[in-house]
């Protein structure tokens, strides 16, 4: 079977012939609007998603304040992961430490395996005394907001292009069906046998 080559005529759509359709002037707007919408449609959406991440980590920053506490018992040591075997350099142990107002508390608290007892260790806080993680650092915080600002860019353009290819395939359809309805009436003049 004899491979058919076909020419792909670049700006067909944008040019006058006599073959060419209203509906398909229609389809190159759409998808030069489309195309348009989508490149800066996804980079406004990129920015507003940055400086919402950006503002989150600033958030959680503010929130976490270090302060020093005391181990009240020695912190294990050679502790694996019973599934991998990895070793952690950091094991809970009870720990005691002193608010800002001056409530003594004490938790469980993620300490350096093998500190004694009676050793400092720094823990973070929030703002009601409970002890939660160390806020992001500078480096993490830069990688999420970078992160969030690209993945909503490529959502929100992947978006506007979806919702410009639906218009597309309606466009087409459309054209299908007119073209559909004038063969209904000119197809049978085509079918005369003439003798």
């Amino acid at each position: 079977m004899r491979k058919v080559k076909r020419t792909k005529v670049r700006g067909w759509r944008w040019r006058h012939n006599a073959l060419r359709r209203h509906s398909d002037a229609v389809e190159a707007w759409v998808v030069l609007a489309t195309w348009a919408t989508a490149t800066v449609g996804g980079a406004a959406v990129g920015v507003v998603g940055a400086h919402a991440m950006e503002s989150a980590v600033q958030h959680e920053r503010a929130g976490r304040h270090s302060v020093v506490a005391v181990l009240l018992e020695t912190a294990p040591t050679g502790v694996r992961d019973v599934a991998t075997g990895v070793k952690y350099d950091q094991v809970k142990t009870k720990v005691r430490w002193t608010d800002k107002d001056g409530t003594v508390r004490t938790a469980q608290a993620a300490v350096k395996a093998g500190a004694r007892a009676g050793a400092t260790a720094t823990v973070w806080t929030d703002g009601h005394g409970r002890l939660v993680t160390a806020p992001t650092s500078p480096t993490e915080g830069a990688a999420r907001v970078a992160l969030a600002g690209t993945g909503a860019a490529l959502a929100g353009g992947f978006l506007i292009l979806v919702g410009g290819l639906t218009a597309r395939l309606r466009i087409e359809r459309r054209a299908t069906e007119r073209w559909g309805e004038e063969w209904d009436q000119v197809g049978p003049q085509w079918g005369r046998k003439t003798r």
